[in-house]
């Protein structure tokens, strides 16, 4: 692979828009242990809360997927592969920033979650007004 083709595969690990339409990987070897992320990630999405002794095991994954993210990266930037191995490599980094992304987001209420507080919010301000006024 040239120099060219590098830096064009080490810039679309970079682009925020390389995820869209991509898949959480179904399996991927993290520090040499194979992991069932889908399922992994899938398991914690369900959780209505991350209770403190999971958030702990889930950060921990976080941290590793990280770690192995940053380690395909270096592959494409100082290994001597093809362009083929390259672009795999780009694909399952992109998979693993799709599951980052997903287990960075288990905090944050969903967009319908976040409407139905702010109407909830909003009918208690009007309740209130409306109190006040008789």
């Amino acid at each position: 692979m040239n120099e060219r083709e590098r830096q064009r595969l080490l810039d679309s690990t970079q682009r925020k828009s390389g995820t869209i339409g991509e898949e959480i990987p179904e399996t991927v070897t993290v520090q040499g242990s194979e992991v069932d992320l889908r399922e992994f990630v899938f398991e914690c999405k369900r959780l209505e809360a991350v209770p403190d002794e999971e958030r702990e095991r889930i950060e921990e994954m976080e941290r590793k997927l990280k770690r192995e993210r940053l380690a395909r990266k270096q592959r494409i930037a100082d290994d001597d592969i093809t362009y083929e191995e390259g672009e795999r490599l780009v694909d399952v980094i992109r998979g693993l920033d799709r599951a980052i992304n997903a287990l960075e987001g288990l905090d944050s209420p969903s967009l319908s979650e976040e409407l139905r507080r702010k109407r909830i919010r909003d009918a208690e301000k009007l309740l209130s007004l409306v109190e006040q006024a008789t």
